[in-house]
């Protein structure tokens, strides 16, 4: 298959993904307990008033008519107005935004950065009591859950230790460079939950990955021509078996949105994760949908470069 022809699947793949979220999420967050309209209209209000706010945001049509203005609004970038503080979504999501791309940003990058040389430590050493730690480490830290991680890590290093601030993301006094360790200093408790929620699964899946190809008739070739066994390693076998964990860091993105939520809420970071457990308490639909709507794009966009990258590194992709 063509490139382009490849790109364009994926892309069609990537835009029912997405219409398939939207409207999951817009019927589900309609099925929380609560009544939305007082979070518009309070009792005191008379019943014109009552009914022209329901107007002004909607509520008073059919639900398969507040569908269908909805994805109207979202065609032409609208995401709505918030019930609570009458403002923009797109202006309360974009402010938080930077935030959990933050968080996220730098929790990938760190498991990846921790993740490949302990892959390659283990799969140079199979069988090994290197390998055997590495192993017994990955099944614990996959059954390990975010919540029990974040509680844990607050509890030992924030609250007994003191070491790190147990919420928010920045002191709000301060500028310049002691901002940014202030941002740092806040950042290291949310970002570490992450990484040890995802770590396991990258370093077992490169340690199989990387065992296979160091089998492979090209490395014996490599061997066999005298080429040194670290220069195998990581120059011909980690090549090849970096192409499964491509697909896998796609797959962690979406782990790392999903997780941003319940790390936001723990640590009170002020990201889109946390507006979306404050918009579920108070029945603030606009936001809640929105939210949900730029995490499921982000994640679309993520498997859409992953897969580009998987298709231009791996033609045989591209032929299946």
């Amino acid at each position: 298959m063509h490139l382009t022809g490849y790109f364009l699947q994926r892309l069609l793949r990537g835009l029912v993904t997405f219409w398939f979220a939207v409207t999951v999420t817009f019927f589900l967050v309609r099925l929380l307990p609560g009544d939305p309209v007082s979070a518009v209209a309070s009792p005191s209000m008379t019943e014109e008033i009552r009914q022209r706010q329901l107007e002004v945001y909607g509520l008073d049509r059919p639900l398969l008519a507040q569908y269908f203005a909805y994805l109207g609004q979202l065609v032409q970038g609208n995401l709505g107005i918030s019930f609570l503080s009458s403002q923009p979504v797109s202006k309360i999501l974009m402010e938080r935004l930077p935030w959990t791309l933050l968080l996220t940003g730098t929790a990938l990058v760190v498991t990846v950065l921790l993740g490949i040389p302990l892959g390659v430590l283990a799969a140079t050493r199979a069988r090994g009591w290197v390998d055997q730690i590495v192993q017994v480490s990955g099944v614990i830290g996959q059954s390990l859950f975010v919540p029990s991680i974040g509680i844990f890590l607050l509890y030992t290093l924030g609250l007994l230790a003191g070491w790190f601030p147990i919420g928010g993301a920045v002191k709000s006094d301060l500028t310049g460079f002691a901002r940014i360790a202030s941002i740092a200093h806040h950042l290291v408790l949310p970002c570490l939950t992450l990484v040890m929620a995802q770590l396991a699964g990258y370093v077992l899946t490169l340690r199989a990955t990387l065992i296979e190809a160091l089998g492979e008739e090209y490395c014996d070739l490599a061997r066999a021509k005298g080429t040194p066994e670290s220069k195998v390693i990581w120059k011909h076998a980690l090549r090849n078996a970096l192409l499964p964990t491509t697909t896998l860091i796609g797959l962690q993105i979406g782990f790392l949105v999903g997780g941003a939520v319940l790390t936001e809420t723990i640590y009170a970071y002020p990201g889109v994760g946390r507006a979306i457990f404050e918009a579920v308490g108070q029945l603030d639909f606009p936001v809640l949908q929105g939210a949900f709507v730029l995490l499921a794009a982000t994640v679309v966009i993520a498997n859409l470069v992953t897969d580009m990258a998987y298709g231009l590194l791996d033609p045989r992709v591209r032929a299946g």
